[in-house]
């Protein structure tokens, strides 16, 4: 949680939510209590079927019940553990501009997207801390898109320490109840998307970038923003941001069904990313278990802990690691998150009218320039038959997916073509076919491109010149952009690696196939070094290398103005997919920025 956020002048909480003062949380070293394995919820029930919940419940809504998972705090802490390493191994810290935050970052991503989640990497272009790395989307492709319930949680620690309750907690338990809610996989009635925000101890920056790039239409498909900022404070308490709210419902009957007796978080109004959210008119709400403030006599009373003392005497610390956790405070907490997504977004229903789809073959294998076919079937498995459009995702460059006929009507099938060319790099590739109708239906489809023994020329980096966004590239993409006080080759955009004058390591990666047959294959880059190290001595390196073999190295002593193009032979690797990698790395002190631009790797 940042230590304070300023006003924005002229708008006020009540105008923006139209409810009570909202807060970041602090959090109570309570007696642990067993709570329910599942937890039986209903948009449209009396909330009676959560024990000990109120008559009133939560609001009523139109999907039937769901049955809420019980979430193992253990893999919670599995989690925090691995957040606490990633920090150990840079410096002892996770902050936004450092290898640790963009660690945090490698390490969520690669569980979400193996968990079948559309994973985006948002670069904060705009209003964040020099070097800040990016925000992390994760959206679960299932629901109803124009209803979307959003959960969020800052990734970032301050510079002082690892951050695991501020907020490797929140961050830890979106993490998985993403994971599980993959796992489960339920009916959707509408879609959830999970936000890990970049720069918040800096100033909500992450998240305020996040609002500022929604378009209206985007904007007004956000029903509710939840955030989770500090949830396992070990002196802490139960805090409910804008608790009396219609967005805090379920929030509050699950914490008031263990008797917990929640109370409005003022400690943290305006001070976590919830505010971002908030100010575009978006409703918000959230748990927090307390930072710096107090708990008083009668908050002890009830929670137990100690009164007179900090909620979390480890904040903005370097005590704040995996000994920092209240254990039974964080699994309230992330039962809690379980029940309000699957009260707002799941349904135990079958749809009115549903549908099956699959490919036949699941899988083919081709030359390049020669077609693939499949058979896509649909078959109407509850109530009538209806119109099902076809569409693929996944291609490679250089492959084109259609679909004969492009729709068809439930029980129908299509023929889909995925049709190469000559240049199509051999590799194996996996495709998502979508069935879109009144629910949506996901099935794989894998084309494999067999190398032919003879080479056409090409060039086989993606977005080598950086002008595309982010894609294909993976690791710091925060590093990718047209950043201030450096410029382009060409273009407007590059890759900024290191510059920060402290201990950091930059790295970005791009997997390509050489296609076999080919008599040569060279990477060629623009690379500028600028440095205010004065000793001839190799403190700071940018290596490139394919895989874990490092080709070469360039360090502050090349240093120059201006950009001096370098060129590689990888011929060695032909016929193989490789994975090319920039990495510069910094010592403690003295800025050395090696900024690339205009890569490309080309065969002959």
């Amino acid at each position: 949680m940042v230590l304070r956020r300023l006003a924005v002048a002229g708008v006020s909480l009540a105008a923006t939510i139209g409810a009570a003062a909202l807060a970041v949380a602090p959090t109570a070293a309570a007696t642990s209590r067993t709570h329910p394995a599942t937890h039986a919820i209903s948009l449209g029930q009396a909330a009676g079927s959560v024990p000990g919940a109120p008559a009133n419940g939560p609001a009523a809504g139109s999907t039937p019940a769901a049955v809420a998972p019980d979430i193992d705090v253990a893999k919670v802490q599995a989690h925090l553990t691995e957040l606490n390493n990633i920090a150990t191994r840079n410096g002892g810290t996770r902050k936004s501009s450092g290898q640790g935050y963009r660690d945090s970052v490698a390490y969520a991503k690669s569980k979400l997207q193996a968990a079948g989640y559309t994973v985006t990497e948002q670069p904060c272009t705009s209003g964040c801390a020099s070097g800040a790395g990016p925000n992390l989307i994760a959206e679960w492709p299932q629901g109803d898109a124009s209803k979307v319930y959003m959960f969020g949680s800052h990734l970032d620690s301050v510079g002082a320490g690892p951050g695991i309750n501020d907020n490797g907690s929140g961050s830890a338990a979106l993490l998985e109840t993403a994971l599980t809610l993959a796992e489960q996989h339920p009916a959707m009635a509408a879609r959830v998307r999970f936000g890990w925000w970049t720069d918040e101890e800096q100033g909500l920056n992450g998240s305020d970038f996040y609002v500022g790039s929604l378009s209206s239409a985007e904007r007004s498909r956000i029903k509710a923003y939840y955030n989770f900022d500090m949830i396992a404070s070990t002196n802490g308490g139960y805090f409910i941001n804008h608790v009396n709210s219609t967005a805090a419902q379920p929030m509050k009957a699950y914490w008031d069904s263990l008797s917990l007796q929640p109370e409005e978080n003022t400690e943290g109004a305006g001070r976590s990313d919830d505010y971002s959210f908030e100010q575009a008119g978006i409703p918000t709400s959230g748990y927090a278990m307390g930072a710096g403030a107090r708990k008083t006599s009668a908050q002890a009373a009830k929670w137990g802990g100690t009164a007179n003392r900090a909620y979390d005497p480890c904040y903005h610390q370097s005590c704040d690691t995996t000994g920092n956790i209240n254990a039974t405070g964080l699994n309230r907490s992330v039962d809690g998150i379980a029940y309000t997504l699957w009260n707002l977004a799941v349904t135990n229903s079958t749809p009115a009218n549903d549908f099956s789809l699959a490919t036949s073959p699941a899988a083919g294998s081709v030359d390049p320039g020669t077609p693939a076919t499949s058979t896509v079937s649909t078959a109407t498995t509850s109530g009538s038959a209806q119109t099902v459009k076809l569409t693929a995702t996944g291609a490679p460059a250089g492959v084109t997916v259609s679909f004969h006929p492009a729709s068809v009507t439930s029980g129908s099938s299509s023929t889909m073509t995925v049709a190469t060319t000559a240049g199509t790099a051999p590799g194996t590739y996996p495709l998502t076919v979508t069935g879109t109708g009144s629910v949506t239906h996901t099935t794989t489809y894998t084309l494999t491109v067999k190398g032919t023994g003879s080479c056409t020329g090409q060039q086989l980096l993606a977005n080598g010149g950086f002008e595309s966004g982010t894609t294909p590239w993976t690791g710091d993409t925060g590093t990718i952009g047209a950043h201030t006080g450096r410029s382009a080759h060409s273009g407007s955009r590059f890759a900024w690696l290191g510059g920060y004058g402290s201990s950091a390591t930059d790295s970005l990666s791009q997997s390509v196939t050489v296609p076999a047959g080919c008599g040569k294959a060279t990477l060629t880059y623009w690379l500028h070094i600028d440095t205010d190290e004065t000793e001839r001595v190799a403190y700071d390196t940018f290596k490139v290398k394919v895989g874990s073999t490092t080709l070469t190295t360039h360090s502050n002593t090349d240093a120059s103005s201006g950009y001096t193009q370098r060129t590689l032979d990888l011929s060695p690797y032909i016929g193989q997919r490789i994975t090319l990698t920039f990495t510069a790395t910094e010592d403690a002190s003295l800025q050395t920025s090696f900024v690339v631009d205009d890569a490309a790797l080309q065969t002959g």
